[in-house]
Formats: structure tokens, C-alpha cells, sequence
């Protein structure tokens, strides 16, 4: 069974890993804005028990 032979397709696996992290990923990273983080006031929320008719 070829498909069970792992050199070819870890070959084709590896360069398409490297081809991902050494060319387009630098080339999206720029485009990827990211919010810097501020600090937000907790607010703590009340929930209400709700009332059944038969207890």
C-alpha cells in the first residue's frame, strides 16, 4: 500500500509547513491588528431567583 509510506507525503507536509511559516505568515502578520488591552470596571450583575407557583 503506498499511501503507507511516509516519505513522500512528510516530505510534501514538511515544505508546506515551512512555505506556511517562513513566507506567508510574515506576509499576514502585519495585516493582523491587535487592540491592546485596557482595563475594565467589573461590574457585578444581580440575578433574580425566579419564583415558582408550586413551591
Amino acid at each position: 500500500m503506498p499511501q503507507l509510506n511516509p516519505t513522500p507525503w512528510f516530505l510534501i507536509m514538511l515544505l508546506s509547513w515551512l512555505t506556511y511559516t517562513l513566507i506567508i505568515q510574515p506576509k499576514l502578520l502585519p495585516f493582523i491588528s491587535t487592540n491592546t488591552p485596557s482595563n475594565k470596571l467589573t461590574s457585578t450583575t444581580h440575578t433574580h431567583s425566579w419564583n415558582w407557583p408550586w413551591t
